[in-house]
């Protein structure tokens, strides 16, 4: 199939399992910038006037987990009742917390292919699957749909925080759907903005005055402004563009969905656009290699095609538990591939280490909470983990890995 639509979604950091997906990383930031050693599988749960810390955490570090929770939500712009319905002052923080099982922690400390080397002595934190992808559909090597409905959250969040439209509350969603011919997008067909909202905006209450004001305000201050640089651009005329279609969105945040770290898998990696292998990433230290290792198959995917090898590439990577080195290394590109499958999984064997404690040296990712003032895992919680254009993410700078590639690659072409 040639030509279709394709669509993807983006939610705002006021969603409230955007807001889960914070607090964990926060936690993360806030025991890695103490002792980078620390192990965390954090998991937040928040509903009306409730957030619940769960999970197993192993530490040296000493966080007051109630301020920091409490920060966040804060921070976000839930700072009392009206400003979205949740306080950050007011709702109940539980923490239930118990620390790694040692089962888990034998396995990472001393993996199964143990010798002299020590990458070989760390082993993944579990088993499982993870794929990374990138395409040359727009700059930062990522699918048309999910970095605009990206673009359009972090400008509605920007417009709400700078009080551009100080009637918007923390809670909201993006989604986009873009028109392909022949594999190649080629227009934007529909938009779509659901924010949360006050009642009454500059004395208007009639529902269909607020949402038509919100739905002026939105082209002009969010969707214009988040398109301005792109080779594709929605038009008024032709570009379908629904606002609240439900007419209003006044109760939202935890106070109308409860929320869960994690639920946001497929707005944190591609937008659907490529496959999931079902791990989150938010909460986990760098040893779980549901995080670490979707990290690197990024870094891969996206070195083969900042090098020119594909115009598209997925990589799989498969891990056992305790086991350092990869399962499996598979990648697919769709045809787009200038040399074969075969030579393209011999490169990426010859030229990336892809052994957790090979990853986490490599990105340097227990020191990073640290060396970025406390806050790094916690800014890759919402509007996505891969093409950031507002972040340095060790991961997608692949300038010197792609000429690499490429110098390595002329034995085959």
């Amino acid at each position: 199939m040639s030509d279709f639509i394709f669509t993807s979604e983006s939610v705002t950091e006021g969603h409230p399992d955007k807001i889960c997906d914070q607090i964990s990383d926060a936690v993360l930031d806030a025991l890695l910038t103490e002792d980078p050693e620390s192990r965390v599988a954090c998991e937040t749960v928040v509903n009306t006037g409730l957030c619940l810390l769960t999970g197993e955490i192993t530490s040296k570090a000493k966080i007051d987990y109630i301020k920091l929770v409490r920060d966040v939500i804060k921070e976000i712009g839930y700072e009392d009742y009206k400003a979205g319905g949740f306080d950050s002052n007011s709702c109940a923080v539980l923490v239930a917390l118990d620390e790694q099982s040692p089962d888990i922690s034998q396995g990472v400390n001393d993996a199964d292919d143990v010798n002299d080397d020590l990458e070989d002595n760390t082993g993944a934190g579990d088993q499982g699957i993870m794929f990374g992808y990138a395409c040359d559909e727009t700059p930062e090597l990522m699918p048309l749909p999910i970095s605009l409905a990206h673009r359009l959250a972090i400008q509605l969040a920007k417009v709400r925080h700078e009080k551009v439209l100080d009637y918007l509350l923390p809670d909201g969603k993006t989604q986009v759907s873009i028109d392909y011919e022949k594999g190649v997008p080629v227009s934007i067909n529909t938009i779509l903005i659901s924010t949360q909202h006050n009642p009454e905006i500059d004395g208007i209450t009639n529902e269909e005055e607020i949402r038509q004001r919100i739905k002026e305000d939105l082209w002009t201050n969010v969707v214009i402004p988040a398109t301005e640089d792109l080779e594709i651009k929605p038009n008024i005329h032709n570009t379908r563009f629904l606002v609240n279609p439900t007419g209003k969105f006044v109760v939202g945040g935890p106070q109308g969905d409860a929320g869960l770290t994690g639920r946001k898998i497929i707005v944190d990696t591609y937008g659907g656009y490529a496959r999931h292998g079902g791990g989150a990433f938010s909460g986990k230290d760098p040893t779980k290699v549901d995080r670490s290792a979707a990290y690197a198959a990024r870094y891969v995917a996206k070195s083969i095609v900042k090098a020119k090898l594909a115009k598209k590439a997925e990589v799989q990577l498969s891990y056992a538990i305790g086991v350092a080195k990869p399962i499996s290394i598979l990648v697919e590109t769709f045809d787009t591939g200038v040399v074969s499958q075969a030579n393209l999984t011999e490169l990426i064997k010859n030229n990336f280490d892809l052994r957790p404690a090979a990853i986490i040296k490599e990105f340097n990712l227990r020191n990073l909470p640290k060396k970025m003032g406390g806050k790094f895992f916690r800014k890759t919680a919402s509007y996505g983990h891969f093409g950031r254009r507002d972040l340095e993410l060790p991961w997608e700078n692949v300038k010197e890995k792609a000429a690499q590639l490429e110098e390595a690659s002329k034995i085959f072409l």
